[in-house]
């Protein structure tokens, strides 16, 4: 790679965020961090920014820009977890969730892409789940979220091609990052009280267990080497991954047999 590109990261106040801007810019990559508290760091520049407001994103981009840089890499990393039943979610909740998740990452790809048309070629990395590709157990909105971004993925990658422009979703498993004290949490009703503690609980252990940030750092450097890109890759821990293949192949009734085991419902 390059040590020249110039990447945009969203969410880097934390988490895989710093992570992966911290990890970048010490290869020597002129890195920008997006997020709406100032991360100190020397190793990449901070643009506070809101990206759910278009007018502070298109700020941002035009900052980069106005520095004299070309935009060869946009991971849309920013967004937020949601728990609990579907019945107990609530607009605002729902609305707060894919409004970050969704619209968020969407005007991110919006403000970069006519610098990448011009200079006719760019990277963009859609930050995804595997939760996205089934409907996990109380957390049905958050995998929505993702799975809505997932296609909207699909459907750019036509769109932008003619411009020699790639784009991806990357689906991740359980990452060991303090998410769980950021996610959105519903209101639990009485019915699902005792089930949901239970899955809670499971949710924060697989968290607490996952699979190192700087993994995925690794990771994420060795794809944009990648002259051709799918649609879609899946980083994560073996149990977490099979998941989606089996969710293919096995009928309904046995896939839902086995999550309800794996997430402890049985």
């Amino acid at each position: 790679m390059k040590s020249n590109k110039t990447i945009i990261i969203t969410g880097t106040s934390g988490g895989i965020g710093f992570v992966l801007a911290e990890y970048f810019g010490k290869k020597g990559h002129k890195v920008y961090g997006l997020s709406r508290k100032t991360a100190e760091s020397p190793y990449f520049i901070t643009i506070p920014t809101d990206i759910t407001d278009n007018n502070q994103v298109q700020a941002a981009i035009t900052k980069v820009l106005n520095d004299g840089q070309n935009i060869d890499l946009l991971i849309n990393n920013a967004g937020m977890g949601m728990v609990g039943a579907v019945e107990d979610s609530t607009k605002d909740d729902i609305w707060k969730l894919f409004n970050l998740n969704l619209v968020g990452a969407v005007q991110l790809m919006s403000a970069v892409l006519p610098a990448m048309r011009a200079q006719k070629n760019g990277q963009i990395i859609n930050i995804s789940s595997i939760g996205s590709e089934m409907g996990l157990p109380f957390r049905g909105f958050y995998s929505a979220s993702k799975s809505a971004l997932d296609k909207v993925t699909e459907a750019i990658r036509y769109e932008v091609s003619p411009w020699n422009i790639h784009v991806c979703s990357l689906h991740l498993g359980d990452i060991k990052t303090k998410i769980a004290e950021n996610r959105v949490k519903t209101s639990v009703s009485d019915p699902y009280k005792i089930t949901f503690s239970k899955v809670h609980d499971l949710m924060n252990s697989h968290v607490d267990d996952g699979t190192e940030p700087l993994d995925v750092a690794v990771y994420i450097e060795k794809l944009i080497l990648k002259d051709h890109w799918k649609a879609h890759y899946y980083f994560g821990k073996f149990g977490q991954k099979i998941g989606v293949p089996l969710k293919w192949i096995l009928p309904q009734r046995l896939y839902e047999k086995l999550m309800k085991k794996y997430n402890k419902l049985d």
